[in-house]
């Protein structure tokens, strides 16, 4: 297995990357957000991947960053979803959007990639919930107000309420509203109902 390619980035034709690594030519499919911060043509390049072989094909994969080869192996374990529609997820949102949205249960920030529809965005959030935890969500350098989110949303599951109703309640509260505060609203917004 191919777990890591260091060497000099020969080629750029998204989505694919050919590195050159002691001499040998690697064909590298990659997500647009390790393309568009790919050094220039003829400089080192690191890369983190992911190798598939199948019957017909010998494919590698590459991410800029540990995280993102890992949420990517977690997307392709998922029924119906195979290497280009993962890639294509990582393209479309970063790895900290993709945890608020499973995190918040909000299919349609999903459905907005190219390539998911409805039901793939529904079994995407029911397969990933609770697998995308902080230290992936954190990696793409998420804002302060999904972790207040998911902390309120937490603290919520653990007073009893079921995931709709938490859910519900976690959309009445302001976006940058504090931990304990939302708490408050949240619960406020539970008694109305």
């Amino acid at each position: 297995m191919i777990g890591r390619l260091s060497g000099i980035l020969l080629e750029k034709n998204p989505p694919q990357l050919l590195v050159d690594c002691g001499g040998v030519g690697y064909e590298v499919d990659v997500s647009m957000s390790t393309f568009y911060n790919l050094p220039n043509v003829g400089e080192k390049v690191v890369l983190f991947t992911h190798q598939a072989i199948r019957e017909d094909a010998h494919l590698l994969f590459g991410f800029g960053h540990a995280d993102e080869r890992a949420v990517f192996r977690l997307l392709i374990k998922i029924s119906g979803v195979g290497a280009r529609t993962a890639l294509s997820i990582l393209s479309g949102m970063s790895i900290a959007d993709l945890a608020q949205a499973v995190t918040l249960q909000e299919s349609g920030r999903l459905i907005k990639v190219p390539g998911i529809g409805k039901k793939t965005a529904e079994r995407l959030l029911l397969e990933l919930k609770g697998k995308l935890g902080p230290d992936l969500g954190s990696a793409g350098g998420a804002p302060s107000v999904p972790d207040a989110q998911s902390d309120i949303l937490n603290a919520l599951l653990a007073l009893g309420y079921s995931d709709k109703e938490a859910l519900l309640a976690l959309k009445t509260v302001p976006a940058g509203a504090g931990v304990s505060d939302g708490i408050k609203q949240a619960l406020k917004a539970l008694s109305k109902g």
